[in-house]
């Protein structure tokens, strides 16, 4: 992951985690979670920031395992979840975890991982998914060029297709480009069958 980015999430945990508190519950993403993901299945949140997704599986009976390489966000989760399991890993290369899961999910993380890195993210991604597993990825959009925002996030610019071109097209159970219920920011959702 991009070493600003990764400061960043350290030491503004708490700052981040109120700020998505305090959004709306992300509705259209949990909609969809219910449609596509494997009922009861383990599940992964990659990026699981401070559990907010995590328990909310977890209430919705999944088997969550929520991953995160901030030490200080995974502090928050562990806080306000204590009933979900939840660990360090590290984009691209999610040397940490060994299982596999019926379902991946990995709520606008990629962006923030240079480009050249995001090829070996969604290569590992894949990989920690189950055959016939269920993999929701998702992403914020940033046009034209790549932005640091000014606490030093990174936030990598591409093409849908980029993305897309990873997948077959028989895989791919749902994409869309819309603007987040939570966030307000637009977003690219990707749902596929891994096999």
């Amino acid at each position: 992951m991009d070493s600003k980015t990764f400061n960043a999430y350290i030491k503004l945990a708490a700052e981040y985690s109120t700020d998505w508190l305090s959004q709306p519950e992300p509705s259209d993403m949990y909609t969809l979670l219910e449609k596509y993901f494997i009922v009861n299945g383990e599940t992964a949140d990659i990026g699981c920031g401070n559990g907010r997704d995590a328990g909310w599986l977890a209430a919705k009976g999944f088997k969550v395992s929520g991953y995160d390489s901030s030490p200080a966000l995974l502090s928050l989760a562990k806080e306000h979840h204590p009933n979900v399991f939840f660990a360090e890993a590290l984009l691209p290369s999610l040397s940490e975890i060994a299982d596999q899961f019926d379902n991946v999910m990995c709520e606008t993380v990629i962006m923030h991982l240079p480009k050249e890195q995001i090829h070996e993210a969604l290569k590992n991604l894949k990989r920690i998914v189950k055959n016939d597993g269920v993999l929701y990825l998702s992403w914020r959009v940033t046009v034209g060029e790549d932005i640091r925002h000014e606490d030093g996030r990174l936030y990598s610019a591409f093409e849908p297709e980029f993305i897309l071109d990873h997948f077959s097209k028989s895989s791919i159970l749902h994409f869309e480009d819309v603007t987040s219920a939570s966030s307000g920011k637009r977003v690219c959702r990707l749902i596929c069958k891994i096999n």
